[in-house]
């Protein structure tokens, strides 16, 4: 994963910018970290214009987003030792193709429902969002 900020010109929608930190880049996949500290959540946004939905995918291109998706699985165990993980493509809201990768724990506010449209999203303290960046990139350069 490269931690540098994208010099690409790949359009991230403006409302997963607003609501996410960048951790850096996989071979297809921008990875943010929804900025939420009610949930530990990451997102894997393929970096292919136009694309909304999985079957825009080539058939490469899908399969490196379900290796990607596998990666993101087990950093958020390794991350956050959570007792299930949920993995979602919705879309409804944002079109834009990405992939949720939650982890979820029986105490967490939203449990046993789904997490989209539970509350209002609580963002990180700078020092604990900056030591969760440092220790979720670290758990994708060492998978």
């Amino acid at each position: 994963m490269t931690d540098d900020i994208p010099t690409d010109d790949f359009p991230l929608d403006p409302r997963l910018a607003a609501d996410t930190i960048l951790l850096g880049d996989l071979a297809l996949s921008r990875v943010l970290l929804l900025d939420d500290k009610r949930f530990p959540w990451l997102v894997l946004v393929p970096r292919r214009a136009g694309v909304s939905e999985l079957t825009d995918l080539s058939p490469e291109d899908a399969a490196r987003l379900m290796d990607e998706t596998r990666l993101g699985v087990g950093v958020m165990q390794a991350l956050a030792k959570p007792d299930k993980v949920n993995v979602g493509a919705l879309g409804n809201v944002v079109a834009q193709l990405h992939v949720h990768v939650v982890g979820r724990f029986r105490s967490d506010p939203a449990w046993p429902g789904p997490v989209w449209g539970h509350g209002t999203r609580e963002p990180y303290p700078a020092h604990a969002a900056a030591q969760l960046v440092e220790r979720a990139r670290g758990l994708f350069a060492a998978a």
